[in-house]
């Protein structure tokens, strides 16, 4: 009796799960946008292997979710996406991403959302394509979200090295732009032993206690510039926020969902 008994529940729950994978994304102003969450490298700056980008994609798109995003609609990328079967990733590739923000923006009209985690250097951030270790420019990058999602609200937020470098060539009136670093900075959290960079890891601490999108930037500002004076690290990376003017008085009114929080595996 007791081993039916438990076949009976085990299919019980089997028949339940899909039910809570299928929730819908709580009613927000995000409903309509579209978003990609991209993991630029998988190396550490030693050159060894680290989790960290991945780990970042993974839980900044479970958390777009809770904030509105629809789960279909956030499309996440990885180096080595063969490694992540519970969140199946495309791969990190050029053309998949303009392919992927293309698509989404077609069926998506509200908005448009590039994240994007990766080491960084003056001419851009890294897109290892199978090793290759190539970048990904900043000219790259208005490319994508010029030709995708023109005239429509656009955020792009770009954590890794000297990120402030992409502001100029990105910046519009529609547009939201939160950088790790300025032009000229490196950031921190991207050895073999973090879970998170720095940045990524603020932007997860501060979803919370933040209602829009504009005070979430003020927040991660405040809580990178923490960690750092915490570790002692200089030159304080000092995160950027650019917002444009069509945008600006808009943005605070576009509030999270009441009770939105990060989504953090540790």
């Amino acid at each position: 009796m007791g081993r039916w008994l438990s076949i009976v529940v085990g299919f019980l729950a089997v028949l339940a799960a899909p039910a809570a994978v299928a929730q819908p994304p709580p009613r927000s102003i995000f409903n309509d946008w579209t978003a990609i969450v991209v993991a630029g490298d998988w190396r550490a700056h030693s050159g060894g292997p680290t989790e960290a980008f991945d780990n970042a994609r993974r839980d900044v798109a479970a958390t777009l979710e809770g904030l509105g995003f629809a789960r279909d609609e956030i499309v996440q990328f990885s180096t080595r996406p063969e490694r992540y079967p519970d969140t199946r990733p495309a791969r990190t590739e050029a053309p998949a991403l303009v392919q992927a923000l293309h698509a989404g923006a077609a069926r998506k009209t509200g908005g448009c959302l590039v994240y994007y985690t990766s080491h960084g250097a003056p001419p851009g951030v890294v897109l290892d394509v199978r090793g290759d270790g190539g970048l990904y420019t900043p000219q790259a990058l208005a490319r994508l979200v010029n030709d995708t999602c023109p005239d429509r609200p656009t955020i792009v937020i770009i954590s890794a090295c000297f990120s402030g470098v992409f502001i100029p060539v990105l910046a519009n009136d529609q547009r939201l732009i939160l950088t790790a670093a300025r032009p000229d900075r490196a950031s921190f959290g991207c050895s073999e032993s973090d879970h998170y960079p720095f940045f990524d890891d603020c932007f997860l601490q501060s979803v919370e206690g933040s209602r829009n999108f504009a005070m979430l930037g003020q927040q991660i500002q405040a809580c990178v510039g923490r960690k750092e004076r915490e570790l002692n690290l200089t030159p304080a990376s000092e995160p950027q926020v650019w917002i444009g003017a069509r945008l600006r008085p808009i943005l605070p009114l576009w509030s999270f969902p009441p009770g939105a929080k990060a989504v953090r595996r540790e």
